[in-house]
């Protein structure tokens, strides 16, 4: 688990060289699988301790002050930008690049084409703790901070867009939701099954008739005479609806309050009378993950059910893209990460009247383009997760971060395939499944005219993204006392 690999966070930045595998940091204990023997062993943590130990004793200034953890809950003092990632996220992102490298990758391309959810790979991000990552560890999280969460959705995204996609649903849309508007009762038996991956979550806003206008949803959730919901709609493009076990569902408590009378439930997808599923069987992309359609048929749920109060559940729907749009960027960054270190290794093989193709200007600009649009948007998620971890509303940052994180990761896939010629359109090399893939995070969770509409508005002083009164420029409102 995360919890035991921060303790590792201890090497010196330019000690990275060789870094951990999945094999070697579960010989540590640090990463070890829940079902395996003698994880809980005594002996198991001794040694870790004793590795850490050790590692202290090379620094050379083992009392140096330490960058604070940050997460979002704590509320922190206002703090400087600071760019340099610390030891605990240099291990993580280690750690998810080896389990990228080493079992996602080999497979990417294979499950891609056969449609495959890869079950085993979602096994192995569950003993990675990546399914709890920002989870507080009181509710059965790593409790990291949102630069870790960027870091691996950066990683999983790199290997595999439907692995990313999990995390957005499950992490960003459905547990932060019950982390941030649920209550003890509910997150007792909600969250902390999500957050240790022992269950996996979906998000069921979408429906046929409604994307943009969440307003014009028409699934119902009628309150009877005992205090329960009957729930009757349909939800669309619902990411792992088919694999998921909860669903944070939306529906209409006062159909004739358009936006005020949502209100947000938990279904239970396994064991809910009246719920089923279906996949949508042909994609543009995404092929090896679990789309579907949620149907509810005079679906009763107990009064427990509601998440927050009857009319609250717009609120808490973009409270939860504030996550889930977050997730999206970040696995953005790697798409452009990756189509650029593809593009780079193939533009210095290939060869073109009698030279490399990387010499050619216009495959430089491609590339020159790719390299430009990963630092922009690395910094933009960055930036939203800084104002995370500060603990204040960042609608606008992590609208802009999406906007322009997902256009980007879109053009680089263009580029790498124009980059790859007739290679590039040949499934095997999985440049074509980059350009798929990158199609999709464009249309949801906001389409990028309702981004370019939101930013414009912000900027013509028509609407405060981050809330009424909120401080136009976080720079200078988190900025250190004295700054």
């Amino acid at each position: 688990m995360f919890a035991a690999l921060s303790s590792l966070g201890t090497c010196p930045r330019g000690e990275r060289a060789q870094r951990p595998t999945i094999a070697t940091l579960c010989t540590l204990g640090a990463l070890a699988p829940r079902t395996t023997a003698g994880a809980g062993d005594p002996s198991l943590r001794e040694r870790l301790v004793s590795r850490v130990r050790a590692t202290l004793s090379q620094r050379a200034d083992p009392a140096a002050p330490r960058r604070p953890h940050l997460h979002a809950r704590d509320r922190l003092a206002p703090m400087a930008i600071d760019l340099s990632l610390t030891e605990e996220q240099q291990h993580i992102q280690d750690a998810v690049r080896s389990f990228v490298d080493e079992r996602v990758l080999p497979v990417a391309v294979q499950n891609d084409m056969e449609h495959k959810l890869d079950m085993s790979l979602i096994d192995g991000m569950r003993e990675l703790g990546i399914l709890g990552a920002p989870i507080p560890t009181e509710w059965g999280g790593a409790g990291l901070d949102f630069i870790a969460e960027a870091l691996i959705c950066e990683e999983i995204e790199r290997g595999e867009a439907a692995l990313r996609t999990l995390i957005s649903v499950h992490v960003g849309l459905n547990s932060l939701s019950l982390l941030g508007n649920a209550n003890d009762e509910q997150k007792e038996r909600w969250l902390r099954p999500q957050a240790t991956g022992e269950k996996l979550a979906c998000f069921g806003l979408t429906e046929p008739d409604a994307g943009s206008d969440v307003a014009a949803m028409k699934t119902t959730a009628i309150k009877q005479g005992d205090g329960t919901y009957v729930l009757n709609g349909e939800k669309s493009w619902i990411s792992f609806g088919t694999t998921a076990d909860h669903a944070l569902v939306f529906a209409k408590t006062d159909p004739a309050a358009a936006h005020k009378g949502i209100s947000a439930f938990v279904v239970d997808l396994k064991h809910d009378e009246g719920v089923s599923t279906q996949l949508y069987d042909h994609k543009l992309g995404v092929w090896a993950g679990d789309t579907s359609s949620l149907f509810f048929s005079d679906a009763r749920l107990p009064a427990d059910r509601l998440i927050g109060a009857e009319g609250e559940g717009f609120k808490i729907a973009m409270y939860s893209l504030d996550h889930g749009r977050f997730t999206v960027a970040a696995g953005a960054v790697g798409v452009i990460r990756a189509c650029l270190e593809a593009s780079t290794k193939y533009a210095n093989e290939r060869e073109t009247m009698g030279k490399k193709i990387g010499t050619h200007q216009f495959v430089q600009d491609f590339i020159a383009q790719m390299a430009a649009d990963y630092e922009m948007s690395r910094l933009l998620v960055w930036k939203a997760a800084w104002a995370k971890n500060a603990g204040v509303r960042n609608t606008r940052e992590t609208s802009l971060a999406k906007w322009i994180a997902t256009e980007a990761a879109f053009r680089s896939a263009h580029n790498a395939l124009q980059i790859h010629g007739a290679m590039g359109f040949d499934e095997e090399t999985g440049i074509a499944r980059f350009f798929r893939n990158s199609r999709a995070p464009i249309i949801y969770e906001g389409t990028t005219q309702i981004h370019k509409m939101m930013q414009a508005e912000h900027a013509l002083g028509w609407r405060e993204l981050n809330g009424k009164g909120a401080p136009a420029d976080l720079h200078r409102s988190l900025a250190p006392v004295g700054a």
